[in-house]
């Protein structure tokens, strides 16, 4: 008798455990499914050179830039004129919420940006390591 009383409260101690584990799993907050992720929302001309406004958020501890790459593209669809621009992870808010940010692009030597032009902008998250993710692309007129 003593055996099939300790089985059964065995049993329902580990019922109740996972119980409890997936209610903790579905109230875990939504923000957390969202880290990690990267959109661009306005393209604009920055004299010289080009400024992209992000919406990003982040895993807390990450530390990874934020990286902005545009391309100015001819009417042969070829990149003409490129620039780049970084956010340092230290200047993150990494919190798994979403924040937004502004990379202002520096063109390279001999690039040039003027009203009107059609520019393809990457925004990407680059490690230590040399890996690039969340990778997003527009292609905008200044």
């Amino acid at each position: 008798m003593k055996t099939s009383r300790l089985g059964r409260r065995l049993a329902g101690t580990a019922a109740v455990t996972l119980m409890v584990g997936a209610g903790v799993l579905v109230a875990a907050p939504s923000a957390v499914a969202k880290a990690n992720l990267l959109a661009i929302d306005k393209v604009s001309l920055h004299d010289p050179g080009v400024q992209v406004n992000v919406t990003y958020s982040c895993d807390p501890g990450m530390n990874h830039q934020l990286v902005a790459n545009a391309a100015k593209v001819n009417q042969t669809g070829h990149d003409e004129s490129v620039a780049a621009g970084t956010i340092k992870a230290d200047k993150l808010a990494c919190d798994y919420n979403s924040h937004a940010a502004k990379v202002t692009m520096r063109p390279a030597v001999g690039s040039h940006f003027a009203k009107g032009d059609k520019v393809k902008v990457t925004v990407f998250y680059f490690d230590n390591d040399g890996f690039s993710y969340a990778r997003q692309e527009t292609v905008a007129v200044l």
